[in-house]
């Protein structure tokens, strides 16, 4: 029996089996998830103490981010010792091969109720079986005079895991950035904006190729960042 087979019987779970992704605007996920708004607020803060990515091939310095690894099993949630994030070159030819070290997320943001209750709505939406490596990731991409912000820079692409959650935390002075979304063999699909709060989209790995094009600031001369998280799910 595969993956497909087994997906929960929900408007997002059909969409998956359908297509292969789903898009939820954030007003549909904050009244699924009903997060009072000082928890959202914490939430969102958090992404203003990112560290710099200092492992971008390409010489930027447009990325800032977290990261952390959990375990799931049984329904639970725990967080895993500290550890590196890797990619083979197969799905990140630009960065991959390289045991990426990242500042890691803060307890706090981990135990904020909006990420425990998107962690659980992941585990209800996506098709998970057995024990699951879990990895979540924040991203802030700056965008300035000078120096574009690339979301994606190693472009459409697989995360070589088996399901992925991608949502918008803030957009802040910028335009573009447009996911865009398609198969391995190259069969496009469609693409669309995240462009408010909670704006998300779930992804098959297996099925799907995904990426984001470049922010520009609208207005140069003030800050312009694009925040989103990204949560990861692998069968161990």
């Amino acid at each position: 029996m595969s993956d497909t087979d087994i997906l929960t019987d929900t408007p997002l779970g059909r969409a998956l089996d359908d297509s292969g992704y789903a898009r939820l605007s954030g007003t549909l996920l904050f009244d699924q998830l009903a997060i009072p708004a000082a928890d959202w607020e914490a939430f969102a803060q958090s992404w203003d103490h990112l560290g710099p990515d200092l492992y971008m091939a390409d010489g930027g310095r447009y990325r800032r981010r977290r990261h952390a690894i959990l375990g799931l099993e049984n329904g639970s949630f725990s967080r895993k010792p500290h550890q590196p994030h890797f990619q083979s070159r197969d799905y990140n030819p630009l960065n991959g091969d390289v045991q990426r070290w990242f500042d890691p997320v803060d307890q706090a943001t981990i135990d904020n109720v909006m990420m425990r209750s998107i962690l659980a709505f992941c585990a209800r939406n996506f098709p998970l079986i057995g024990r699951q490596h879990v990895e979540l990731h924040q991203f802030r991409i700056e965008a300035r005079a000078g120096e574009l912000g690339r979301p994606t820079p190693e472009g459409m692409h697989r995360d070589g895991v088996d399901w992925v959650f991608v949502m918008l935390v803030e957009r802040r002075n910028v335009r573009e950035g447009v996911t865009r979304i398609g198969t391995p063999d190259g069969k496009e699909l469609g693409e669309f904006t995240l462009a408010r709060p909670g704006d998300a989209v779930l992804v098959d790995d297996h099925r799907i190729m995904h990426g984001v094009t470049e922010i520009h600031p609208v207005d140069p001369a003030q800050p312009a960042w694009r925040d989103a998280l990204v949560v990861t799910f692998a069968a161990e």
